[in-house]
């Protein structure tokens, strides 16, 4: 199935305690349906001290959240993604708003 995202688009939440907040797409988790976002959803965890971590802490790290969550952006807004093929086979996402190419999903075949 096509998504709406790819690694290294910029989002902007559109639902949840993050709602409005914009970053990059680090990695998208298929099997889950899930996104991570640089910046977005942030958790903290403390570290106890051990061997392989001698001083501890606190740490700050990203959590994934659901694909439906997000939407790309498009001169500055969030904007809903088309599918279309172009005449030589290749897949483009088109934004809904603009109208504007965001990426080729797949080549044409040879």
């Amino acid at each position: 199935m096509a998504r709406h995202i790819r690694k290294g688009d910029q989002v902007i939440v559109n639902s949840g305690d993050n709602k409005g907040m914009t970053g990059e797409v680090l990695e998208i988790l298929t099997k889950s349906d899930k996104v991570l976002v640089k910046g977005v959803n942030l958790r903290t965890k403390h570290i106890r001290k051990t061997q392989t971590s001698p001083q501890g802490g606190i740490i700050t790290k990203e959590l994934p959240m659901h694909l439906s969550n997000v939407n790309p952006i498009a001169d500055g807004k969030p904007t809903r993604v088309r599918f279309e093929t172009n005449k030589d086979g290749s897949k483009d996402r088109v934004a809904v708003r603009s109208g504007k190419s965001l990426g080729q999903i797949r080549p044409a075949k040879s």
